[in-house]
């Protein structure tokens, strides 16, 4: 075995030739890492224990530029002999076959975040675009986009990037350079990354979610919550400018105050109240800046209204002016107007599957939030309403249901339950909501094992119980507190039959 090459100093202007990578996974970021590792003149080896026919069109290609790709059962269970480094997929946890192999060889691991770090390129200005990153246990991907729209709206060539969109690596990579990136950030990629230094950064909340991926003995002495809260944290080591974090959950804060920052950056809460000096918050009926205006001290910069959250009418979801309000503040951290976020602001759209109006009849209104996958999503959606019929189910992740259950129980007119793991929830009913109507679609045993079997025909059955509870008045809300794969191929499918069954329910 050849002596291992010193990765640690490697960067865009480095030559990449001879250095051996592995890759672990070929999904979206594992392909974007081995194809542009080949392409800078690294030998690369991407490793997966199977694709779908898209990705091994996608092998065929880096084959053809001289990468190697093996794709087989149990191809991630051994680290080849010769390799510099590792660039793993978030899916892989700590304890994977690989990861443990070259934590045992001292092989630096890297996510695909801290590659594309390392590979960041002179923009504009001569210096490296700057980073705005998003986490949190809920709302990344609609306030990065928000974010992205307000640097837009600024004037600046921006992209949503990591999380969302487009793998962040490729955005880097890209010929045509950027003014500065919106990057949404898992607690998955944080986990591997060592050099980020974003100009500001944002937690927006913590709760129990992805406990599955937290569990193991290489946890060590935290708890899987522990751990993901700390990486949800790495965030903000190093933050330049600002360090963004919501004033009504604590423990966006205490990741603040344990950060070790550049010197000079501060930080700046949102909050839904009246704003203190150095925050973003409500005034009435306007979004204001008490953090990035000279005056801080004795007035406050409006930035936009509530109406402009909201442009079909009604009022805006608390949790989409949390949202708002935390890309304001990175946007704002990045010196961009407060007509830059207004206009940004109110020209933004929800995507699909989040809080989205499908249809009202008979004083009945359908709302599908497919998208609120874990208990504190469906929380801040379950909230925005009062009377609801909520459906809810799937594959729970290891999450708990009860302090859900217990900050709604007086809003539910009734429940409907579908998935694998429904019993969860309905034994958090059962102790914090016993009067609340459940009705069960299909419950299956404890034991069995996730299946795709969801269809129109399980779905019009849901939007049917759920019909037969409602009465004017009443809003019907799929907030399912869980993922979707047991039963269907993704939220987008789960919301997508939902609402095709609520068209069929309410057609005249």
């Amino acid at each position: 075995m050849s002596a291992a090459r010193d990765v640690d100093g490697l960067d865009r202007q480095s030559s990449w030739d001879g250095v051996r990578a592995v890759v672990a996974g070929f999904g979206v970021s594992g392909f974007a890492a081995a194809d542009n590792l080949t392409h800078l003149g690294a030998s690369v080896t991407a490793l997966a224990d199977k694709a779908t026919a898209a990705q091994l069109e996608k092998a065929e290609l880096l084959e053809v530029l001289g990468a190697r790709v093996d794709i087989h059962a149990g191809a991630t269970r051994t680290l080849p002999d010769e390799v510099d480094v590792l660039v793993t997929s978030p899916g892989f946890r700590p304890d994977s076959a690989l990861l443990t192999q070259a934590a045992a060889r001292g092989v630096p691991v890297w996510g695909e975040v801290e590659l594309a770090w390392r590979l960041r390129a002179p923009g504009p200005t001569g210096e490296p675009a700057p980073w705005l990153c998003v986490t949190g246990t809920n709302g990344k991907t609609t306030t990065t986009q928000m974010l992205d729209a307000i640097l837009r709206a600024g004037g600046l060539t921006s992209i949503a990037a990591g999380n969302v969109g487009l793998p962040i690596v490729e955005a880097v990579m890209d010929p045509a350079p950027y003014d500065v990136f919106a990057v949404e950030l898992s607690s998955f990629q944080l986990h591997y990354t060592q050099s980020m230094s974003a100009q500001a950064a944002a937690v927006l909340n913590l709760a129990e979610d992805h406990l599955d991926w937290y569990a193991g003995d290489w946890l060590g002495p935290r708890t899987g919550y522990e751990q993901y809260a700390a990486d949800k944290g790495r965030v903000y080591s190093n933050v330049q400018r600002a360090c963004v974090y919501n004033v009504a959950d604590r423990a966006t804060e205490d990741l603040v105050l344990e950060a070790e920052v550049v010197e000079g950056a501060r930080a700046v809460g949102f909050t839904l109240g009246m704003p203190g000096v150095g925050m973003l918050g409500v005034v009435e009926d306007l979004l204001v800046d008490r953090a990035f205006i000279e005056e801080r001290s004795t007035s406050a910069a409006e930035l936009c209204t509530l109406a402009d959250l909201a442009p079909d009418g009604g009022v805006p979801a608390p949790h989409v002016v949390a949202n708002a309000l935390a890309a304001a503040a990175l946007a704002r951290a990045h010196g961009v107007s407060q007509a830059a976020v207004r206009d940004g602001l109110r020209g933004f759209r929800l995507d699909g599957h989040r809080i989205a109006v499908v249809a009202s009849r008979d004083g009945i209104t359908w709302v599908d939030d497919s998208k609120a996958t874990n208990p504190h999503a469906a929380q801040s959606s379950l909230q925005a309403y009062d009377p609801v019929v909520w459906v809810a189910g799937g594959l729970a992740k290891g999450a708990a249901f009860d302090e859900l259950v217990r900050s709604v129980a007086s809003r539910l007119r009734g429940v409907v339950l579908l998935g694998r793991d429904q019993q969860v929830i309905a034994e958090a009913l059962s102790r914090h909501a016993p009067e609340v109507r459940v009705i069960a679609i299909d419950a299956p045993d404890t034991g069995s094992a996730p299946t795709i079997d969801g269809g129109p025909d399980l779905m019009r059955r849901v939007v049917a119980a759920a019909h037969d509870l409602a009465v004017a008045g009443d809003t019907v809300l799929l907030a399912p507190g869980c993922a979707s794969q047991d039963q269907f191929t993704d939220y987008a499918a789960r919301g997508d039959l939902f609402a095709a069954a609520v068209h069929g329910l309410t057609s005249p």
